[in-house]
């Protein structure tokens, strides 16, 4: 029995001390069918995202504003991804997926963490790209290294400090009845309901950061790429313009990604039916997206893949045979 049995001035109550996870299916045979295929992609995931930031770190081509902000990013996905598959890889073979109290606690504040650090990063990288196309000739001076570091620190402290205190304040919540949450992960929209006291607190600040952490950065993306839009219609060249849109063109497909599925999950009502449905786009953005985000900035990256390139000569000391 997950609780611990204690005396209080109205009687014995339960201290919740360990939560039952429903995980992603009782299936066993889907459970066997998605082991490998989440850890292949656990595994591509941990791959492409330490090969970018090495390849960002030893090529002295990439060292711009663009790629040291991508660099950090790669880093935020590796710990966000980091905090959610080996658990969720070792509960598909558990019978009962149990979690103790404090690693939930710990596996929120590190993904929300994550997750809200990520949200401000990519607000910095959309400022950067308006910079680049609207005051081409200030931009060395503008995104300046020192700036480019305050911005990357600004982000992780937001978004720590957001983190925590949701943290702190939701699971000092009393929670003396039903542990079972309804997810492969612990989310605090799934856990707050299990309290037995009173959440309007913690539901306010769940809000607050919400709009401040979660929205401010999606309306400064939109406020960024809107003077971007303007910059590039006084372009008089058409082939200017295009090589202008496809400098932002992996950096606004991360944030569609992104965000569009997070507003999936956590803007519309839920209901009972909806609860497969969130789990399938849950999966999505916790496992998909962080192997998705090199991919997306490096495919269609001459840069990256110029940098490739003078690796492998650097490496083998033959050039690429046509």
């Amino acid at each position: 029995m997950a609780t611990n049995r204690s005396m209080g001035q109205n009687g014995n109550y339960s201290s919740v001390t360990m939560f039952i996870l429903l995980g992603l299916s009782d299936d066993k045979e889907l459970q066997l069918i998605l082991f490998p295929v989440f850890l292949g992609i656990y595994l591509v995931t941990l791959t492409l995202n330490l090969g970018l930031i090495l390849l960002i770190r030893i090529d002295s081509h990439l060292h711009t504003p663009m790629y040291f902000f991508l660099s950090f990013l790669s880093c935020i996905v590796l710990c966000y991804s980091t905090s959610m598959s080996p658990r969720m890889l070792s509960d598909l073979f558990k019978k009962e997926k149990t979690i103790p109290f404090v690693a939930c606690a710990t596996q929120y504040f590190v993904a929300d963490w994550m997750g809200l650090t990520e949200c401000c990063l990519l607000a910095a990288m959309a400022y950067d790209r308006y910079v680049a196309i609207g005051h081409p000739l200030q931009y060395s001076t503008i995104m300046a290294p020192q700036l480019c570091g305050k911005m990357v620190a600004g982000a992780y402290v937001s978004g720590f400090l957001s983190s925590f205190s949701q943290t702190v304040v939701c699971f000092q919540l009393s929670y003396c009845g039903p542990n079972i949450i309804g997810h492969f992960f612990c989310d605090l929209p799934q856990i707050i309901p299990l309290s037995c006291s009173n959440p309007f607190i913690c539901q306010m600040i769940l809000l607050l950061v919400e709009i401040l952490i979660g929205f401010g950065p999606l309306f400064t993306i939109l406020f960024s790429y809107g003077f971007i839009a303007a910059s590039v219609l006084k372009i008089s060249s058409a082939k200017a313009s295009a090589k202008a849109f496809n400098t932002c063109a992996s950096h606004l497909a991360a944030v569609i990604v992104l965000f569009g599925t997070a507003l999936a999950v956590y803007l519309f009502p839920k209901s009972s039916q909806s609860t497969k449905k969130d789990k399938v786009i849950s999966v999505f953005y916790t496992i998909i997206i962080p192997m998705l985000n090199p991919l997306i900035y490096s495919l269609r990256n001459k840069e990256i893949k110029a940098a490739l390139e003078r690796l492998r000569k650097r490496t083998t000391g033959f050039p690429r045979v046509e």
